[in-house]
């Protein structure tokens, strides 16, 4: 983190405020594999906290498993907070079959390929996957609203920067995209006073 911050602030010096106001960037590693992916489905449009309450209900059901899921029905499901979208999302993964441990080794397109294959997985929770569950250093989610806010904030943009805007613009961020990703999240908390991702 501390390597790409330090490539950012020399190849695009209008990340230096959002990294002084935001000091050293938090990995924000977490694991991979089915569960990951699920939580990460479950955050897809809706705020930080919903998810985090729509998590937090499925964990304690146990409905964190591809058994757990495809033994559910969706009335069950929807009951923990799961629109019926969702959880028709939800089953749909746990039918996938997904190799995760098969998806470490290969490029990060195939990641994506791979995972917005299954009904219900879009690019941005592809992207979110790569990032933080894979580990990639250069990912970028250019249709988040975090850092689609964060972005005209931090570079005084007249309004939010379209999905294929920003992506076009964080190309130049590359090979450290998940950096800058990061490093826009940290400043949307602290202009925003709230998070931009669970």
């Amino acid at each position: 983190m501390a390597e790409g911050a330090a490539w950012l602030r020399r190849a695009d010096p209008r990340f230096g405020p959002a990294l002084d106001a935001c000091g050293p960037l938090p990995l924000r590693r977490r694991p991979d594999g089915f569960a990951q992916l699920l939580s990460a489905m479950v955050s897809q449009q809706v705020s930080v906290a919903s998810a985090a309450a729509i998590w937090g209900r499925l964990q304690d059901a146990g409905m964190v498993t591809p058994e757990a899921l495809r033994a559910s029905d969706e009335d069950s499901l929807r009951a923990l907070g799961l629109s019926r979208q969702k959880a028709t999302y939800a089953r749909a993964l746990a039918e996938a079959g997904i190799d995760f441990d098969r998806l470490r080794g290969v490029e990060t397109a195939q990641v994506v390929a791979t995972l917005v294959s299954v009904k219900g997985i879009g690019t941005w929770t592809a992207e979110i996957y790569a990032m933080f569950s894979l580990g990639r250093a250069d990912v970028f989610a250019p249709g988040d609203l975090a850092l689609q806010e964060s972005a005209r904030l931090l570079f005084d943009l007249p309004e939010r920067p379209k999905e294929k805007a920003l992506g076009q613009m964080a190309e130049a961020w590359s090979p450290w995209r998940s950096v800058a990703a990061r490093a826009l999240w940290a400043y949307y908390r602290v202009a925003k006073d709230r998070e931009g991702i669970r």
